[in-house]
């Protein structure tokens, strides 16, 4: 288009942003503090300043302005005129560009400098003091984009909770090594769209994909100037612009939606990993990039004794301030912008327990989730919590409200430490196993409340964790300092890659262990990608900034790469094909109405039922546990009801051989062994067992049985 413009007319206050109604473009952004707001366009390189434009009206704290020459592709940005007393919060400097909160494209790379700085770096009065620098030229830049797409017969698979696969991955890491995708598309929004990558997500089962972030992110200095980089994404700077560096066109948001759109004709629904709680502009010594600049009183949480400094729930160095209604508002746009215009399927929020709280304490009903659970439009979608943060109170497993499912680390670190060998363990494996109705049962919440994960891309990948004793994370340049300690891992005999063939048949079958447990286990299953391919980082359990091979899948396969793959996909078949591993409703543990037996049985090795005393005892390492088919109790969507076979699980933490009996339920009827970790790559199969026999389970395994009619 052609700059300057000539015409400026007053425009109104929504929709906040740059929107195109094919006439011209709508400006407006929220300032409460800001004594005036400059909107400056830039040619279609980014690096020169064409004009500024001063605006002239505000409409509830709401500047604005229309111009009517403007077109879609025009690049922006804007200047805050304010304040700057940073010790009563207000961080006003008309030299720095800034990003709009509400910008639906960002482009260009941020060029780091002491320009981006509200104040001059290595003055002795630190933030207090204040920078004349022009941060312009290094700064990304806002684009006005045309909203239209082809979504043609689009439509949400609407996969019930209870079916879900969650299947978590990195946009770019997924396909970056990916050798049947063009080289130009690999790692990018385009390559979710391959036939290669759709293959394999229907191949192994998958029905959701939980993208890590892709709202619009910056690098940190201090990793750009190690080599370094914000790999996983979890530093926001805009809630509405997908990440530009995911795409491979000029084009990012329509290739996002192409790519939601693809994945939705294939029953896949698209869940992104989203980050409310804090932005990329860190703490009191951090850059002004956007909201610091705009208004920084009202978009963060500040000290209320000392507002220099910010609230930090989140180890990142700010928080974003909810209890501001245009805050909140911003964040409730955005979401109902991914569900409406760019048709995602719903949420993971990270570090939940931030966007709950008040003044200090979390609110299980604070603002926020009410106006979630009350919203036409976002009632209807996933909503999944990483229910902590790092504040006081802020670890909340259990406490969501009802229609939110929750991470569940519990269950991450009881299935990791059962497998492990520890003992004393077996009351909490099974309570975790059934869906940890200690957690959830209540409020009408429901097994599928849990979702259930042994790997996330925070910690170790399920090779790792079979594979070393302790983080190897030198490569991030931190010392070995970042990363938890607490990875309930075990090298099973040697630290890191070995030749030994037994202590890798031994990793082999504890990968199957863990993964097994995963799927047979009541709740949603999360499968962090890669994990079914032996995908290593070689040690590192905190790989946030690590975008090269350690992060990366790696689609080279090995034997028992791929004996490992079909493995994992054997076992999310089964659970596809039996409701039993899917059930909607919590077990109840005693005889059902109508029925002579129980919905579920907890045996001991020797055959006979677990009592009270015995799951406290701390040798007990194995068990079996019978899964009642019949005494479901639940109808499918047509009100028929819902019937299953009975199973019989058998699992062995301790490193010795142990001879199960087996139940005698029904004199007519066989055990049918169809997984043992095992035998061989885990899939083959021994055969039928009669009732009141014995199966003879190797140590650290785990057998299915089903229950076969005589013929």
């Amino acid at each position: 288009m052609n700059l300057p413009i000539s015409a400026v007319w007053p425009g109104t206050p929504f929709p906040r942003g740059a929107n195109w109604d094919g006439a011209g473009v709508n400006f407006a952004i929220f300032s409460e503090h800001s004594e005036r707001i400059e909107l400056c366009l830039f040619d279609q390189s980014g690096r020169r300043e064409i004009q500024r434009i001063e605006l002239q009206d505000r409409t509830d704290l709401i500047w604005h302005c229309y111009l009517p020459e403007a077109r879609p592709g025009l690049l922006y940005g804007y200047r805050a005129y304010g304040p700057n007393d940073p010790k009563h919060g207000h961080r006003f400097n008309p030299n720095k560009l800034l990003i709009e909160p509400y910008a639906k494209d960002i482009v260009g790379e941020l060029r780091w400098s002491d320009a981006h700085f509200g104040y001059r770096i290595g003055h002795r009065k630190e933030d207090l003091s204040f920078s004349k620098s022009d941060n312009a030229p290094g700064m990304p830049k806002c684009r006005v984009i045309d909203p239209s797409f082809t979504w043609g017969n689009d439509k949400a698979p609407c996969i019930a909770w209870s079916d879900m696969v969650i299947y978590e991955l990195h946009v770019k890491g997924f396909t970056k090594n990916h050798p049947d995708i063009p080289p130009p598309l690999r790692g990018t929004y385009a390559a979710l769209t391959m036939e290669p990558v759709i293959n394999h997500l229907l191949h192994i089962g998958v029905t959701s994909v939980e993208l890590m972030p892709v709202h619009s992110f910056i690098n940190d200095r201090y990793l750009v100037e190690r080599g370094l980089s914000n790999y996983w994404g979890y530093n926001s700077i805009g809630f509405f612009a997908p990440e530009c560096s995911y795409s491979s066109s000029n084009n990012v948001v329509s290739e996002f939606k192409t790519m939601v759109k693809v994945l939705h004709s294939h029953g896949i629904e698209v869940i992104l990993d989203v980050v409310y709680n804090h932005t990329a502009e860190g703490n009191h010594l951090g850059p002004t990039l956007s909201f610091r600049g705009i208004d920084n009183a009202t978009y963060y949480r500040l000290h209320s004794d000392d507002p220099r400094f910010y609230m930090d729930y989140t180890g990142c160095g700010n928080t974003l301030n909810l209890q501001q209604p245009r805050v909140l508002q911003l964040i409730m746009d955005s979401l109902r912008y991914w569900v409406l215009e760019m048709h995602v399927d719903g949420f993971r929020f990270d570090l939940a327990s931030a966007l709950a709280r008040g003044l200090h304490e979390v609110n299980r009903l604070g603002a926020f989730f009410d106006i979630l659970l009350q919203d036409p439009v976002l009632s209807q979608v996933k909503l999944i919590a990483e229910p902590w943060d790092l504040g006081e109170g802020g670890y909340q497993v259990g406490n969501f409200p009802v229609g939110w499912g929750e991470w569940n680390d519990r269950y991450r670190d009881t299935m990791r430490a059962f497998w492990k060998g520890d003992g004393g363990l077996i009351g909490e494996f099974a309570s975790r196993f059934t869906g940890s109705s200690d957690f959830y049962d209540h409020s009408g919440r429901k097994p599928y409340a849990s979702v259930n994960f042994i790997n996330a891309h925070d910690g170790f990948t399920l090779q790792d964790l079979v594979s070393y004793d302790s983080k190897h994370n030198e490569a991030n340049g931190e010392n070995n300092l970042d990363g938890t300690d607490n990875n309930n891992s075990w090298n099973c005999g040697a630290e890191g890659p070995t030749d030994d063939v037994e202590i890798n048949k031994l990793r082999a079958r504890q990968k199957r262990n863990l993964l097994a447990t995963l799927f047979f286990s009541q709740g949603v299953p999360m499968l962090l990608a890669g994990d079914e391919l032996g995908r290593t980082q070689n040690g590192n359990n905190n790989a946030y900034c690590q975008d090269n091979e350690t992060s990366w899948v790696n689609w080279d396969l090995s034997v028992a790469d791929r004996d490992f793959l079909a493995f994992t996909q054997r076992l999310i078949s089964i659970r596809r094909e039996h409701p039993i591993f899917r059930r909607r409703h919590f077990f109840q543990g005693k005889a059902i109405h109508g029925l002579n037996t129980k919905d579920i049985h907890w045996f001991k090795p020797d055959g006979n039922e677990m009592n009270d005393q015995e799951w406290e005892h701390d040798f007990a390492r194995s068990l079996g546990v019978y899964l009642s088919g019949e005494a479901i109790k639940e109808r499918d969507q047509r009100g028929k009801q819902i019937h299953d076979d009975n199973f019989f699980i058998l699992l062995n933490s301790h490193h010795e051989a142990i001879d199960f009996r087996l139940p005698e339920i029904d004199v007519n009827c066989k055990w049918q062994s169809i997984l043992d970790s095992h035998i061989g790559n885990g899939l083959e199969v021994d055969g039928f067992y009669q009732g009141g026999g014995n199966y003879h389970l190797e140590g650290r395994s785990i057998t299915l049985l089903i229950q076969r009619k005589l013929t």
